[in-house]
Formats: structure tokens, sequence, C-alpha cells
């Protein structure tokens, strides 16, 4: 075999070898782009979820829903599920088409940043467990706003004070000692829990429910779409068994 020859085999050798290569490179590159591009099911925001709304509620509001990404796209953090996450409130304003990511959510009172509706400002009260419908009321809740008279002439009575303000975020709850005296004289001290809510609200509106927080308590009522809420003259015991 002469010299000639030799080096047209390994050259052909060489090329076959080359071709063989670069089809294993090329089908290589197209495994990791299909495996890139395959589906994975995550949790997506389909509606905005504001500062402090927990994961709970988003989800219970439906502004929470399972949809798929290609695996490359898919966020470090991202979750297909709430389970454990169900108290964690937003810290942050999460937009639609968004990640659901573990890193926007943490514990109640850290967010940083505060959703104002335009033309509201916010505020804060306190109230306790039944004034705040025993836990049931969420942040992007509205709810009606319910006060004991401060005026003498009423009587202490109980009114409507306002029919619907926005629940816009919910802090820490703490402790406090209540101390209240029975018609004998006697005195009995209690530990309730008080949890601070704040409000998105007109400035008349924010003036209103600072006065009466201040002059005497107030009552969050949740209520549905059928509701009849209306300003009245509120309920004594004048008026209490009519």
């Amino acid at each position: 075999m002469g010299r000639r020859t030799v080096l047209l085999i390994v050259a052909a050798l060489i090329a076959a070898l080359g071709t063989g290569m670069v089809f294993l490179y090329v089908r290589g590159a197209d495994n990791r782009a299909e495996a890139g591009q395959q589906p994975v099911q995550v949790l997506k925001a389909v509606a905005q979820i504001n500062p402090g709304e927990t994961m709970a509620a988003a989800q219970s509001a439906g502004k929470i829903q399972v949809g798929t990404v290609p695996r490359a796209q898919v966020l470090a953090g991202a979750v297909n599920s709430v389970t454990g996450l169900e108290d964690k409130v937003a810290l942050g304003t999460i937009y639609p088409n968004e990640q659901i990511i573990t890193a926007k959510f943490g514990a109640s009172g850290e967010q940083s940043t505060l959703t104002i509706p335009d033309g509201d400002i916010a505020i804060s009260v306190t109230l306790s467990d039944t004034g705040r419908v025993a836990g049931f009321v969420s942040p992007g809740a509205s709810v009606a706003i319910f006060t004991t008279s401060p005026d003498p002439k009423d009587n202490g009575a109980i009114r409507l004070l306002l029919p619907s303000v926005k629940v816009i975020a919910i802090g820490a709850t703490t402790v406090v000692n209540t101390t209240t005296t029975n018609p004998a004289g006697s005195q009995t001290t209690e530990s309730l829990p008080k949890t601070l809510f704040t409000l998105a609200a007109s400035q008349d509106d924010a003036e209103r429910i600072m006065y009466a927080a201040g002059h005497g308590s107030l009552t969050f009522a949740l209520a549905n779409d059928t509701a009849k809420l209306k300003p009245g003259p509120g309920v004594t015991s004048a008026n209490l068994f009519r």
C-alpha cells in the first residue's frame, strides 16, 4: 500500500470521526434544548397580590393558580404548592403572570411597602379578636366599621361608622392587659390579643376612624355583595328589644 493511499485512508477516518463528533454534539445540544423546553408546573399570580396579603388569602381570592413554564425559565425558589406557606405574607407587590417564589413571602409585619389606592391615605388601628371578626379579615378585604358613639346623648349607641373600608395590611398581634370593673366595684383583668390593621381611606374617612378609635371602640364586619348597610341612629338600651 502506497504512502498516498495510507494518507487518504487516515484523512477519511479523521473526517468520519469529525462528522461523528459533530453529530453527537448537535444531538446533545438538541437534547439539552429539548430538556430546557420541557414544561414545569409552578404557581403563578393571575391578579395583583398586595404587600401584607397572606398566601392563603391570595389563593382563596383566586389570585394564584398553577401554570406551566419551560424548565429553563423556572425561577429559583418557585413552588407548585402553597403547603407550608399559607400564613406567609407578600413582602412586596406581586404582579400578574409572576411566578410565586418563596423569597417574596415572609412573616407578617416584614413587608416594607404598601400599595395605597389613588387618592387615599393609610392609617392603622388596633383591634381585639372579636373586633376583627375572629381573624377572618385579611389584606385586600373590605370591611364595614361599627363604633360606640362618644356622644352622651346617644347613650352609648352602637352605630355604623363606614360601610366599606379596604384593609391593605395586617401587622403583629400583641397581648394587652385590660381591666374592667363590674357594678359591684370589683375589677377583673384579662390578657387579650390585639392586632394592628392598616386601612386605606380618604382624609375625611380617616379622620372619622381616628376620632372613633380615640373616643370609643371599633369593630369590623365582613359583608357579602347582597348585604345592605346604611347609616342609622344605632342601637341603645332604649331600642334594643323593639
